[in-house]
């Protein structure tokens, strides 16, 4: 991989590329080392100063971001041999799940062995799996990294889109994609519009401490005023830690945040029913509003949208992340494929094959949890009635059960060739 150099003239000529990626989180860095290991030359554009210390992450108490990787996710991260490196760090897998509704008797639980998996998935911080990404990026000589970099242009000129990055370097490629998040400017630039509504909530994060083992058990409970999610950690063999995700509304968020670490690991232990005893708060907590968004459309000829870029989702079933990197994963082989015809990754019809393979399996996960968070989220004793009913028959229907786990874990449709 080699590393932009110092800021040049605006006027100089554009360095050409095969691919840019625009954005260097998770998504992004996974697209840009399943494209570079494949020989594509992808310039990938960020606007961090510098990696991640690979030598930090993964120590001491557990980073307030996580992610709930599938077992799919897992086959990608080994296919770009990351996860080997991310398992030696921190990866904390999960045989459990227990999900119910803290205003009734309703309650649903999953395994592994009902999956027909090892684990259900991995709660991992996400530095961790970036770091791992970036060290693969590091060892790909057909990988450009330009960082401290931000884009201020974006043009078309003839078979190629151009970038204008802020210290004038100008970049061009047959196919620009943007993987710069929820609030992309590169989408923004590219005049994409963007279906987007509030979900009322606010999610909350921290790590905590329990006084029971958490015996790799993701637990969920559903409150009056949204989901809490404890997430189970491994730090060092010890089964005491979990990753909070509390996600209510914005003025109980703020009274949340606004409490001491003592009462707030009261509140936390309350609202599970005490199951796993005294939760004792070990980091602050921080609170960031959730919105459910989908671009109105994932690609335009020479221009790509993934990731958090192209949705966005209430992360109560933790399929963010995931959803994303299946979105790098189809992405990368249809222009794999492409190449490999002699066809250029910017053609019209190379991009609307990855976007009908992944345009659909969004929207719908998106319109689901959007359900279930209404549903939840509503007061009707009638509708409370039928979450409970509903919860303890799916707990009944080992079938039923099965398949809604398989969607879980990401085994839905056509899988890529690097997730199977």
């Amino acid at each position: 991989m080699s590393e932009a150099g110092e800021p040049q003239a605006a006027s100089q000529e554009a360095e050409h590329h095969e691919v840019i990626i625009v954005g260097g989180g998770m998504v992004g860095a996974a697209l840009a080392t399943l494209l570079g290991q494949a020989g594509v030359e992808v310039a990938l554009v960020d606007a961090r100063p510098g990696m991640l210390d690979a030598e930090a992450v993964g120590r001491g108490l557990p980073a307030r971001r996580v992610s709930a990787l599938t077992p799919v996710s897992r086959r990608l991260l080994t296919r770009l041999g990351a996860w080997e490196w991310m398992a030696a760090r921190r990866v904390s897998p999960y045989r459990g799940m227990r999900v119910w509704d803290a205003e009734g008797s309703g309650e649903v639980g999953f395994t592994a062995d009902q999956a027909g998996v090892e684990a259900l998935g991995h709660i991992v911080e996400n530095d961790v799996t970036l770091a791992a990404l970036e060290r693969r990026l590091a060892a790909l000589p057909a990988v450009r990294l330009c960082l401290g970099a931000c884009v201020e242009g974006l043009a078309s000129l003839g078979m190629e889109r151009e970038v204008v990055l802020g210290d004038g370097r100008r970049l061009a490629a047959p196919l620009v994609v943007a993987a710069d998040g929820a609030r992309s400017p590169l989408r923004e630039l590219a005049g994409i519009a963007v279906d987007e509504h509030d979900t009322g909530h606010v999610g909350l994060v921290t790590t905590v401490r329990v006084a029971r083992p958490h015996g790799g058990v993701a637990r969920q409970a559903f409150l009056p005023t949204g989901p809490l999610a404890f997430l189970p950690l491994a730090v060092e063999g010890d089964q005491h830690h979990c990753s909070i995700v509390w996600s209510t509304s914005p003025a109980e968020a703020e009274r949340l945040a606004g409490l001491s670490r003592e009462a707030l690991g009261q509140a936390l232990a309350a609202a599970i029913d005490h199951r796993l005893g005294a939760v004792t708060v070990l980091d602050t907590a921080v609170g960031f509003p959730l919105f459910q968004r989908h671009a109105e459309r994932y690609t335009l000829p020479g221009f790509a949208l993934v990731g958090d870029a192209a949705h966005g989702i209430h992360p109560l079933a933790g399929q963010g992340v995931n959803l994303g990197l299946m979105d790098a994963a189809v992405l990368a082989e249809e222009l794999l494929a492409a190449r490999r015809r002699g066809v250029s990754p910017g053609e019209a019809r190379v991009l609307a094959r990855y976007a009908r393979r992944r345009r659909g399996d969004n929207a719908a996960m998106l319109a689901l949890m959007d359900g279930f968070r209404l549903l939840f989220g509503a007061r009707h004793p009638a509708l409370a009635l039928a979450r409970n009913l509903g919860l303890g028959g799916v707990d009944r229907l080992v079938p039923l059960k099965r398949l809604l786990m398989r969607q879980a874990i990401g085994e839905r449709g056509r899988l890529p060739a690097s997730c199977r």
